[in-house]
């Protein structure tokens, strides 16, 4: 009979069943081997008992005893899990142990109890039970059936901790002690389609965790990163509070009623605001959060992206604030996310290179030189111009690697032409605010174009005035002049779309305008356009600066400019971007070729 009952309950066990179930079919099997008793299982936590099975005993009782605290006078379980000796019992309705709870088990018929501590080694984890509706003790073949059973109850209970550790060292982040991204992805997977409760996600974003651990070490920032887990957690609940990696926490906010995500919102930002000490640095955590509420038409997932789309949006326009998620809001984050997961796999299958606009003179189009623009080949081979992943750009990585990408480009184009005797003089490349944040522009430049044996007096920097004049900390605007002194020229690019101010030509170092498209299309009579591009030329000649015009398409246009006096030009009107094998055609055919007779009026 033991042999049965042990192999029963360790395939149980082998299986992986649950220890409840497992152990309630071990309490059935002993009481059908052993009619008259009623067998009962807790387990023990160091301080309390809890119920784990007593299929025989009414629920309310097993209520009753679930969380007693173990002591000597705590009935047969809980002095046996006290002492971790086994207690006998035979009768309740006198034994002192017994006096707080005899009322309880009497009225069941039950007279005597004989229960064992459960331990594993010297630490108790359990105790198991016979209830007899007889003033009794234990028989010779009950204690020998008694030892194979809390023997088998260690073994359950050994393997669920064991099993509940393992879940925890997946489940929990080590640094904060919150769930982590795999029990959040569980989660959404799992309960809260199914728990008919209005939900929503608040992701917290820590501000400034790089700054902390390069100014104080990663210790600080590991400090800072505990701060604010407590203190999110503390106000939204530690249950409902994940650690997703790095700076990032999610938390779920769930109700039966309606939520107010900014007031949770509100209420974390709030508890951040107070300055910590981490690591014996004084710092004030800040952080983003962006929201979203689950919506019946939206699954779990959609509510997560809908969240990230807010956080995305709060740290580019309201840092250190919440933003939540509303229709139409995705829109243009959506785009950007899919044209920088474009342009990434563009710059890995080698599809992004430089095509080249020619730049003209207008009285004798001859060139003078290119502007290299980017362009990227899809799949299926057609081109695609930058305006189309222009929202790609506003990556900082994405934009980086582009112009590492178009510099080596341009750098070896140049090369090639120059060997062949060419008449090139000069190429135009555009660069982002992201170039000059970088820190490297100088060195980078300096490099790519001396390892290709280019002359610096041949490229010409393009930076828009957003990127040059919209800079307060005047980084853009240093590191131009220092590229100057290098002997690289630069270009205002679409002049008069930006921060257009004629008192920046006074201070700003700019050896060229090209006065935007918008301005030449606006050249018809009667339109103030032709006065402001007049007027623009007439400065710019008296301050020695070159002037080019952009987006040239009509004859027209071009006679117009020449009239006003500007000397140079680019446009559908001579030719679109063409790639570098007809860029050398052209040139080679239609290259201003300068010599000592020849004036240079026309070079830039």
């Amino acid at each position: 009979m033991i042999l049965e009952l042990q192999n029963a309950i360790l395939e149980m066990i082998a299986k992986g069943e649950p220890l409840a179930a497992t152990i309630e079919q071990l309490c059935l099997k002993v009481e059908a081997a052993v009619p008259g008793i009623i067998a009962s299982v807790l387990t023990f936590d160091g301080s309390r008992l809890h119920t784990l099975a007593g299929p025989s005993l009414p629920p309310d009782y097993s209520a009753a005893v679930d969380n007693l605290e173990a002591g000597p006078l705590a009935g047969s379980c809980g002095a046996a899990a006290y002492f971790g000796e086994a207690v006998v019992v035979t009768d309740i309705e006198t034994d002192p142990r017994w006096q707080d709870f005899k009322s309880l088990v009497l009225p069941l018929g039950l007279k005597a109890c004989w229960s064992s501590p459960i331990k594993r080694g010297e630490r108790v984890i359990g105790s198991f039970a016979f209830y007899y509706r007889d003033h009794r003790g234990p028989k010779a073949l009950e204690r020998d059936l008694v030892e194979a059973c809390v023997h088998l109850c260690t073994i359950a209970i050994d393997r669920e901790e064991r099993v509940m550790e393992r879940q925890r060292l997946t489940y929990s982040d080590a640094l904060t002690g919150l769930s982590n991204r795999a029990r959040f992805n569980q989660l959404l997977a799992e309960d809260l389609p199914r728990s008919g409760r209005a939900w929503g996600i608040l992701l917290v974003d820590i501000d400034n965790l790089k700054l902390v651990n390069d100014t104080f070490g990663h210790a600080a920032g590991d400090a800072l990163i505990q701060v604010v887990a407590d203190r999110v957690a503390t106000t939204a609940g530690s249950q409902n509070t994940f650690r997703l990696g790095g700076d990032e926490f999610a938390v779920i906010v769930s109700d039966d009623k309606d939520l107010d995500l900014n007031a949770r919102a509100t209420d974390i930002l709030k508890a951040l605001s107070s300055p910590s000490t981490c690591d014996g640095h004084v710092v004030f955590p800040a952080a983003t959060i962006g929201g979203a509420l689950a919506e019946t038409e939206t699954n779990p997932d959609q509510t997560r992206q809908n969240a990230d789309l807010a956080l995305y949006h709060a740290k580019e326009h309201n840092r250190g604030r919440y933003v939540q998620h509303y229709p139409g809001l995705g829109t243009a984050l959506t785009r950007r996310f899919r044209a920088v997961r474009d342009v990434g796999v563009a710059l890995e299958d080698d599809r992004i290179d430089a095509h080249y606009q020619p730049i003209l003179r207008l009285d004798t189009r001859e060139i003078v030189g290119f502007e290299a623009l980017c362009r990227m080949t899809t799949p299926s081979g057609e081109i695609i111009a930058a305006a189309h992943f222009h929202e790609a750009t506003k990556d900082a990585h994405i934009a980086a690697e582009l112009t590492q990408r178009m510099l080596l480009r341009v750098a070896r184009d140049i090369r090639s032409w120059l060997a062949r005797g060419l008449p090139l003089q000069h190429v135009g490349i555009n660069l982002s605010a992201a170039d000059f944040r970088g820190g490297n522009l100088q060195d980078r430049l300096c490099r790519i174009f001396g390892e290709a044996e280019v002359p610096l007096k041949h490229i010409i920097l393009e930076v828009t005035e957003s990127v040059y004049l919209g800079q307060r900390d005047y980084v853009v605007a240093d590191e131009i002049k220092a590229l100057r002194s290098k002997g690289l020229r630069v270009a205002l690019d679409d002049f008069g779309t930006g921060y257009a101010s004629l008192t920046h030509l006074l201070t700003v170092p700019v050896d060229i305008i090209k006065i935007d498209k918008s301005f030449i299309d606006r050249m018809v009579p009667g339109d103030a356009g032709t006065f402001i591009v007049e007027g623009l030329i007439g400065i710019a000649d008296k301050l020695g600066i070159r002037v080019v015009a952009e987006g040239i398409e009509t004859e027209l246009q071009a006679v117009q400019l020449s009239q006003l006096g500007c000397k140079l030009g680019q446009g559908y009107l001579f030719s679109k971007a063409v790639d570098r094998t007809v860029a050398a055609a052209i040139l080679e055919q239609h290259g201003q070729r300068l010599d000592q007779d020849k004036t240079r009026a026309g070079a830039l």
